[in-house]
């Protein structure tokens, strides 16, 4: 910290209370200067020797016969006339970051000029000023904060555009070139260490990085660290990045640690300006510059506390076009009066419309150039929409506990995004489970637009042997389950058979498997590595081997109620398909897919044609 003394002579102001400040002196004291509740007891001569003002005043009393002079509206307070006062009686005065601003307002308001004497206050404090305080980084923060408390007086000086010229000015520097003390905590393992004298242990610390300066300034009230901002922004040199690390980092710093105090109305009034400001100074890029947990948890702040519109759509426009970086407890945000949802279920339905037009306008706008597009951004693209689908099945999951959720409030978002966005559905599958099972109530045409929101091809195997056990289902579903498990079951004994004719044989039969059953490759491949080990066991004994329970037939592992159940649809199902009477029901080509599993091997090569209403 830098540090300036004036004047040569011992301090030899003393006090009578709280409130009489004097100089013992041979000379008895001729004039009396109140200052706030203060009385200072001194001698014209030194006063009138640099003060203009006191010329002035002290002459107008003269006139009036009184010896009592009072300064209405000084800045500083008795503390900075105190200063002047010793200035002038050539007393030692040392200035500081601390205590330069309130000096130089109360020197300003004493016109402690050069006309009066040369060299006078005014000239040396400005000389400390710009030749230390300003060419200091921790210095010229100091004294923008204190400089708060003077105002107008700072700022008609200019000290304050000084300062925040002087901060910005540095932050732009190259990293590189930084040879002052800096406070950089975040990612540092020890607590609270302060890197000091940079340059004289250069070969012990890691190279500075871009965003040294962020902690600093987050002392800084948020009417001046508005500014600095601005000023930082307007120099054209700090990356988005950056900026949004040090508005991450302010907040963190400021904003309550608790929902429940930051909507409290203790703090109501400041933390909303806090966050209107935070997110008006955000970066243009800020879907590039700022974490979409960041971005969530500053629009979770900006409801709590009734920020303007105009900042939350703001904000929710930028949140949207990074949803793909979301989790599902970012989006957990409470819903405010008159919702009656826990969540608020319309705010996330506006983020995933607003995802799906925004990646909907850039499909359409790279049409002409779509064969110019790299093989990397169709990944990104295509990474972007599945991440999106697995955060809205996540948040529908969390959501469907909710006693209040609609069932069209469930659907619609469940809806809004596209099939390519969901190629497995297990997780579509587990929020409609837990939704019927909070909804006991639902009616049957509810319960069959619920289900209508998964496609049945779609569940892995664990997901179709819950949902075939699942009695919250409607029948019509598990039975389309079931023969779905079937009728991959069947190809699969299909393709044993067809297993020998070698390697050809094997890749047909791979392909059909993915026409009845699309499935990802590596279970594919691990279905034709099963199979073919199965063949070879075929060869061997002359029949079919027992299966392990891994690989059994999902309709096999049910129940036997359930499997009995299964039959007598598979039959009723054939019956009226084909117009059948009775007795063709129980004849040999009708038989249910359990009891064709179940019987010899020689009556898997019969031709079978399957059919279900």
């Amino acid at each position: 910290m830098k540090f300036m003394k004036l004047g040569s002579k011992p301090d030899a102001f003393q006090g009578q209370g709280n409130c009489v400040r004097y100089v013992p002196s041979d000379l008895a004291t001729d004039v009396i200067v109140i200052v706030g509740e203060v009385k200072f007891h001194l001698h014209k001569f030194p006063l009138l020797s640099k003060s203009n003002l006191l010329q002035k005043l002290v002459s107008r009393a003269s006139e009036e016969s009184s010896n009592e002079i009072k300064l209405v509206d000084f800045p500083g307070g008795p503390k900075a006339f105190e200063m002047c006062a010793k200035f002038c009686y050539g007393m030692t005065v040392t200035l500081n970051p601390y205590n330069v601003v309130a000096a130089r307002c109360a020197a300003e308001y004493l016109e402690m000029i050069e006309d009066v004497e040369r060299g006078n206050l005014i000239f040396k404090i400005e000389v400390f000023l710009n030749s230390s305080i300003l060419r200091s980084w921790k210095d010229s923060i100091i004294v923008l904060q204190t400089s708060k408390s003077l105002l107008p007086w700072s700022e008609n000086l200019k000290v304050v555009a000084r300062c925040i010229d002087s901060i910005a000015s540095k932050t732009s520097v190259d990293p590189s070139k930084i040879t002052w003390s800096y406070t950089f905590n975040r990612k540092l393992a020890t607590s609270d260490k302060i890197i000091e004298n940079v340059k004289n242990f250069p070969e012990k610390l890691e190279s500075v990085p871009n965003d040294w300066w962020v902690e600093d300034i987050c002392e800084l009230d948020i009417d001046m660290y508005k500014r600095v901002m601005y000023a930082v922004k307007s120099k054209g040199r700090m990356d988005g990045s950056v900026i949004g690390e040090a508005l991450k980092t302010y907040a963190v710093r400021w904003l309550p640690d608790s929902i429940e105090s930051l909507a409290s109305e203790v703090y109501n009034k400041g933390n909303k300006s806090l966050v209107e400001t935070i997110i008006c100074l955000l970066p243009s890029d800020k879907s590039i510059s700022c974490s979409c947990s960041f971005l969530l948890k500053l629009l979770k702040f900006a409801i709590l506390v009734g920020a303007d519109d105009s900042s939350r759509e703001d904000l929710i426009d930028s949140i949207s076009l990074k949803l793909d970086e979301a989790s599902v407890s970012n989006l957990l945000i409470p819903a405010r009066s008159p919702q009656k949802t826990v969540y608020d279920v319309e705010l996330v339905q506006n983020l995933v419309d607003r995802f799906v037009a925004h990646w909907k306008g850039n499909a359409n706008s790279n049409i002409g150039e779509k064969n110019k597009m790299k093989e990397n951004d169709f990944v990104l693209g295509r990474g972007s929409w599945l991440n999106v689908g697995k955060v809205v099945d996540g948040y529908l999951a969390e959501i469907a506990r909710d006693i209040n959720l609609t069932v069209s409030s469930f659907i619609e978002l469940a809806q809004s995004i596209p099939e390519s966005a969901r190629p497995i559905h297990d997780g579509i599958y587990s929020a409609i489970d837990v939704y019927l099972k909070e909804h006991p109530n639902l009616t049957k045409a509810e319960r069959k637009k619920l289900c209508g929101l998964m496609d049945i091809k779609n569940l892995t195997t664990d997901a179709s042997m819950h949902a075939v056990q699942n009695e919250k289902l409607p029948l019509r579903v598990v039975v389309q389950v079931l023969f779905f498990e079937q009728v991959k079951s069947s190809a699969g004994v299909q393709a044993i058979n067809n297993c020998t004719d070698g390697l050809d044989t094997s890749r047909n039969t791979e392909e059909n498997l993915a026409e009845i059953a699309p499935e990802p490759r590596k279970s594919l491949r691990k279905q034709m590595d099963s199979m073919k080990i199965k063949d070879e066991e075929l060869q061997k004994n002359g029949k079919l081997t027992k299966m392990g329970s891994k690989n059994r037939d999902p309709v096999q592992l049910l129940p036997s109620r359930s499997r009995r159940i299964f039959d007598k649809l598979w039959i009723v199902g054939k019956g009226h398909g084909n117009g059948e009477n009775k007795s063709s029901d129980t004849s040999g080509s009708s038989q249910s897919p359990t009891s064709m599993i179940q019987g010899e091997t020689k009556s898997t090569s019969r031709q079978r044609r399957y059919s279900i209403s």
